[in-house]
């Protein structure tokens, strides 16, 4: 994406696998919740994300040790010009679909055209970018932009390739409970509807010795079994019925390790340093309903919030707070005043960014931690009132006689546990927080279609932000089902901070566009900040390895192997 690619053409692996590992065997892994749908590319349903990638291909594979950069996967070459205003691909004449058939321009043409029609929302949007798309030759493709977007050759690199001989676009976007047909090392081999998917390698892969595959895609079989609840995941891990387990409670983490497997080192437990901006995680208040129409409203949520006696209460001290959308790197605003390139990005927008954001001493609300933080109440309190809501007998009133009485929709016993607090810090205020718990399905849906007044959600950021962030963050999102801007979010500062990234061609100018973006999320107050772990905190059973070296990311679940004779 900007400056020149970490690998010179004819490298050999990533630095980040183990070219040497062995392979055979099976990975199992567990997750809460269930699917009705293997088809992750469209709206309806709850898909497994496993599908891509393990099944489903693209022309090009992103490289796991750097900010952004794309290598040949099903592509061989890619040809584009200075200003990135076109770009041709030419197919391996080696790739296959797991059928034996090979994988044509006219399969790119196709997947191009149906996914632009019918894929997900971000499909839609990335891809309408496309002024045309013409197949020039059997194996070559060729794409011209409608717009300037440095990022569309990659955003295209990355566009899963479907077969064209075996979809139905008539039915695709339905949800099946069959994988569509791809070119990846794995297929389908058992599917049990909403417990348990099992993968197999295909025997005939045709990509098994890419450079971007050496390393990657050791085991024989891949299993994935889905759990009710937290609690019976958890319990079925220390048993040993799935293999490797991403903790993210931390009282959990502190205590509930301290078991038979763990102290006689059956079970490794290990905390892995990250390189790439902290996942932002949030309570997301829903601002097309009325009762958060009023940014003072949401502040007053916010100032109720006592961080610093959650963390230590509920979860060891262990969380960092969030407050920036790209902490721990480069591109976070926070404790940064803006730059002289970042003030004229938004001089257009005087009213989009608070001073104390602007001048980078802007922090999340602190407490006493005592969770009865008075300042913090009065705070709230004067945010409410000048919105129209007053303390009245106990409850927080408008003048009408309405309570105020937002709903939290949360879909895990975890956030039901956090959501708990929440209602007791917002109770001192006349704040009467009803809480709906709900599965996984209703869950999903619910986000989709953005049926909630607050839902927590957690934003996964890279070191290279670029399109998605009009999904996460852009006005056309809004009113889209299916994207991630669940707070409603329109801004014309916030449009013009995206169009200035994904315009900039020096790194530099990149980076001070991201900081604006983020200082007109910040200054929005459409969320509650919560909170972050330093790291990854992983525990697996020992016949599970991983590489020595780490991507940006941490350790990434397609470079491990499992150990010979354990």
């Amino acid at each position: 994406m900007h400056g020149d690619p970490l690998y010179p053409a004819g490298f050999q692996h990533y630095a980040s696998v183990n070219p040497d590992a062995p392979r055979g065997g099976r990975l199992v892994q567990g997750a809460v919740g269930a699917f009705d749908s293997l088809n992750p590319f469209v709206v309806r349903g709850t898909a497994l994300p496993f599908v891509r990638w393990n099944i489903v291909e693209s022309l090009m594979a992103r490289s796991p040790d750097e900010a952004f950069t794309c290598y040949g996967l099903l592509a061989r070459s890619i040809e584009t010009d200075d200003a990135r205003t076109h770009a041709t691909f030419e197919i391996d004449p080696r790739a296959r679909f797991s059928d034996g058939r090979p994988v044509t321009a006219d399969d790119v043409l196709f997947s191009f055209e149906l996914l632009r029609a019918k894929g997900r929302p971000n499909h839609r949007s990335y891809y309408g970018r496309v002024a045309k798309a013409e197949v020039t030759g059997p194996l070559t493709i060729h794409f011209d932009f409608g717009v300037v977007d440095r990022e569309l050759p990659l955003i295209l690199a990355l566009m899963p390739v479907l077969a064209r001989h075996a979809v139905d676009p008539a039915t695709f976007d339905q949800t099946s409970f069959t994988a569509p047909l791809g070119s990846g090392p794995y297929r389908t081999a058992e599917v049990k509807p909403g417990e348990t998917v099992v993968l197999q390698r295909n025997p005939a892969y045709w990509g098994r010795d890419l450079p971007v595959n050496r390393g990657n895609f050791n085991f024989d079989t891949l299993r994935y079994d889905f759990y009710r609840d937290v609690n019976s995941l958890f319990e079925a891990f220390k048993r040993g019925l799935y293999d490797i387990r991403f903790e993210t409670d931390p009282s959990r983490w502190k205590t509930g390790y301290d078991i038979p497997p763990v102290r006689d080192g059956r079970i490794v437990k290990e905390e892995i340093e990250t390189r790439t901006p902290k996942p932002y995680s949030a309570l997301i208040f829903n601002m097309r309903r009325d009762i958060f129409a009023d940014a003072r409203v949401r502040q007053a949520m916010v100032e109720l919030f006592d961080f610093d006696w959650a963390n230590q209460n509920l979860y060891f001290g262990l969380y960092r707070r969030n407050g920036s959308f790209y902490d721990g790197s480069e591109l976070s605003s926070r404790g940064r005043p803006a730059s002289a390139r970042e003030r004229e990005l938004l001089a257009p927008f005087p009213d989009a960014v608070l001073p104390e954001v602007m001048d980078g001493t802007w922090l999340p609300p602190g407490s006493d931690g005592s969770g009865r933080d008075r300042t913090q109440l009065k705070r709230a309190l004067e945010l409410f009132a000048a919105a129209g809501w007053e303390l009245n007998k106990g409850a927080l009133t408008a003048k009408d006689g309405r309570r105020f009485a937002p709903e939290i929709v949360v879909g895990t016993k975890d956030q039901e546990r956090l959501a708990l607090a929440y209602q007791n810090m917002l109770r001192r205020a006349g704040v009467t927080l009803n809480i709906r718990l709900v599965d996984n399905v209703q869950f999903e849906s619910r986000k989709q279609n953005y049926d909630y007044d607050i839902v927590p959600y957690i934003w996964d950021q890279s070191l290279s932000p670029g399109n998605e962030q009009a999904f996460y963050f852009g006005s056309a999102a809004a009113d889209t089902p299916g994207t991630r801007n669940f707070m409603g979010l329109k801004s014309p500062a916030a449009d013009a901070m995206i169009a200035a990234l994904l315009a900039a061609r020096e790194r530099t100018d990149f980076v001070e566009a991201v900081r604006a973006l983020d200082r007109v999320l910040i200054s929005a107050r459409f969320s509650l900040p919560l909170f972050y772990t330093p790291g990854q905190w992983i525990a697996r059973w020992r016949q599970i390895e991983r590489p020595k070296q780490l991507a940006l990311a941490g350790t990434l679940a397609e470079s491990w192997w499992r150990a010979p004779g354990i």
